[in-house]
């Protein structure tokens, strides 16, 4: 595997890891609606997720990521539609999504150490 493609694999690992940080054990959406800071803080690092994954299928298309298409597509979302941004829409996605991408992160990462 490419060392780019390691870096934004880890640069993924390291942005659903901090979204879990900052919603700490206690997840709580209305928690999560009330607080502009901590949607803010999520949605900068589901943007950078997105971008990571769009690296990825650029540079390896072969490379096995569930739903990249559609991560990539909730990043330019966030971005590019801020004003229509549905947090039930992003909770869902934090809640069912990330720890499948999480895991398919790590068994990448896992079986191609140098």
């Amino acid at each position: 595997m490419q060392l780019d493609i390691q870096k934004y694999l880890y640069d993924i690992q390291r942005s659903i890891d901090s979204i879990n940080e900052y919603l700490g054990e206690n997840r709580n959406f209305k928690e999560y609606k009330a607080n502009r800071l901590l949607r803010r803080g999520i949605e900068r690092e589901l943007e950078i997720i997105g971008e990571a994954v769009n690296r990825i299928i650029k540079s390896d298309p072969g490379i096995k990521l569930d739903n990249a298409r559609k991560i990539v597509d909730l990043r330019n979302w966030v971005i590019h539609s801020y004003d229509n941004v549905d947090d039930v829409i992003i909770w869902g996605i934090i809640s069912k999504q990330l720890p499948i991408l999480l895991a398919q992160v790590k068994e990448l990462l896992k079986n191609n150490k140098p």
